[in-house]
């Protein structure tokens, strides 16, 4: 039996959409029993068929709510709407709903799930009419909140067996002895930036933390009570957090980036907001589903994934292995 005949058994298609320039549109969409859910992916346009849903499963760029937002079929956490809001100055039209808790989708139950990826992120799981449980993860950090399934959809962001890039441990020693000397940290304005003030404040630092403004009025309005914070150029101390682009603005003898990419001109700090490959098996031998889709990113590592699973016994295909376009 093919994979193809795998999804068609239990009565869930992946599908993707065509752009008009002839390319997919991002990510996918999952047809079953009388619906269409579209995962982490832009709008369709006027005239061209609409989703029940647009499951949006957090705010970062690559997962497309800054499109789908604007749609008063989006679904998000009331968290990721908040930021999408202040990341794209825009209006969330969509609902919203809380990590741990459900929404109706017409006559369908959709459950959410938090993943310790972003604050608010969240996997969204339903079951269909035969009964078979769908779990789409989006991004993962931690994998305790997720259930059983039988159909899995997620990411491979270090999905990749055979590449050594994607077996890591976080630096928290390192980031609490930069912590200590006074240190200037480029994080990402959504994400990391709130990751490393919420680890500044659990390692007993109380001191005033500088912020450029978009890592600052989104981190006010996320992390609550976990100040003080200042604005970048008012800061009088060397501990800040800022967009890794706002770090030759800042006068810091010790500047870092957190992160595990080597493209950028300051010493690293490794603190990922994703699992790593040994993490990503875990979470699959925790689900345990009888088929996985790999959707994030598309191209090599979801394709490794892909392929290892299937060695593994496990049917399994790769977003850009998806056969049916709508």
């Amino acid at each position: 039996m093919t994979e193809d005949d795998i999804f068609k058994d239990m009565g869930v298609i992946p599908v993707r959409r065509m752009n008009r320039s002839g390319r997919p549109a991002p990510h996918l969409s999952l047809r079953f029993d009388s619906h269409l859910f579209s995962i982490d992916t832009s709008r369709s346009p006027k005239g061209h068929q609409q989703p029940d849903t647009y499951l949006i499963t957090h705010a970062h760029s690559d997962h497309y709510g800054k499109s789908a937002m604007l749609s008063a079929e989006a679904i998000a956490t009331m968290e990721t709407a908040r930021a999408l809001e202040i990341r794209h100055e825009r209006r969330y039209e969509g609902r919203t709903f809380s990590a741990g808790g459900s929404i109706q989708v017409d006559d369908l139950e959709v459950a959410a799930y938090s993943t310790g990826h972003t604050i608010g992120s969240v996997a969204f799981g339903w079951e269909t009419d035969s009964g078979v449980r769908v779990l789409v993860t989006g991004d993962i950090k931690n994998y305790e909140n997720l259930p059983r399934c039988d159909l899995l959809v997620t990411e491979a962001n270090y999905g990749d067996p055979w590449d050594p890039a994607c077996r890591f441990e976080d630096d928290i020693v390192g980031f609490g002895d930069a912590v200590e000397s006074g240190a200037t940290f480029g994080a990402y304005a959504f994400g990391k930036a709130q990751r490393a003030v919420s680890l500044i404040r659990a390692l007993g630092c109380r001191e005033p933390v500088g912020m450029d403004d978009k890592s600052l009025a989104l981190t006010k309005e996320l992390l609550p009570g976990y100040g003080p914070f200042t604005p970048m150029e008012e800061n009088g101390s060397d501990l800040n957090v800022v967009s890794p682009w706002e770090l030759s603005r800042v006068k810091s003898q010790r500047k870092y980036v957190l992160t595990g990419r080597s493209d950028l001109p300051f010493p690293q700090i490794r603190l990922s907001d994703h699992l790593d490959f040994k993490g990503l098996m875990r979470m699959v031998e925790k689900t345990s589903p009888d088929a996985a889709l790999i959707y994030h990113p598309e191209g090599r590592r979801a394709n490794m994934m892909a392929h290892h699973l299937r060695e593994l016994g496990m049917a399994s295909i790769s977003v850009s292995e998806i056969k049916d376009f709508f």
